[in-house]
């Protein structure tokens, strides 16, 4: 039995689909922005993935009156301090292409030797219910920068970030490999199981 809508809120279309992917086990008919008519896009004014996960799924929450479900998530680079973090969407400027921020990310690594470029994705997946508490939800994948892009699955920096346990960079990696060890796929999980809890106790 389908407890109601959740609704997705990201315009990116990439992660659209890994998440829907992610949480299809869910007892929600899960719906995206585009099919509520929201085109409403939300500043990321926040300083950390969990700030701008919270205002994304507080907002999207309040504009639809469905429980929300939205994510941050970037890039950190031990050797960049950091960066790009919660920059990444932007790093190359507003309008940058992924094979852009790529580019620039390998230009900032250029005299970085191999062993000094390790890096994690991180995730970050903040639940809104209407009226109702806020949850948050973290995930990481370790791994490190390579010298160029390989594969040609995923979105963002994928093609750069070289999982050492797997062997391949996560583009080089089939969807469900990726939802095996993504930072996305351990937030998922976690959020799907509360979100679980909370449906079989009625409070959605």
């Amino acid at each position: 039995m389908r407890a109601g809508r959740l609704l997705i809120a990201t315009h990116n279309p990439g992660k659209l689909i890994e998440l829907t992917r992610l949480l299809g086990d869910m007892p929600f008919d899960l719906v995206s922005l585009a099919d509520t008519g929201i085109h409403h896009q939300v500043d990321e004014t926040g300083e950390t993935f969990e700030q701008n996960a919270v205002l994304k799924a507080e907002t999207y929450a309040r504009l639809s009156g469905l429980p929300t479900l939205a994510d941050d998530s970037g890039l950190e680079v031990d050797a960049l301090d950091g960066e790009p973090g919660v920059r990444s969407s932007r790093y190359a400027g507003d309008n940058a292409t992924d094979a852009d921020r790529i580019a620039f990310l390998l230009r900032k690594l250029d005299n970085i030797r191999a062993s000094d470029r390790t890096a994690h994705f991180r995730c970050v997946i903040a639940v809104a219910w209407p009226g109702g508490p806020l949850e948050l939800h973290s995930g990481t994948c370790e791994g490190r920068i390579t010298e160029a892009p390989r594969g040609s699955n995923g979105f963002g920096y994928d093609p750069v970030f070289f999982i050492p346990t797997m062997g391949r960079t996560m583009a080089e990696l089939s969807p469900e490999e990726k939802n095996r060890v993504s930072h996305r796929s351990e937030a998922a999980r976690k959020a799907a199981a509360a979100t679980r809890g909370r449906a079989g106790k009625g409070n959605n």
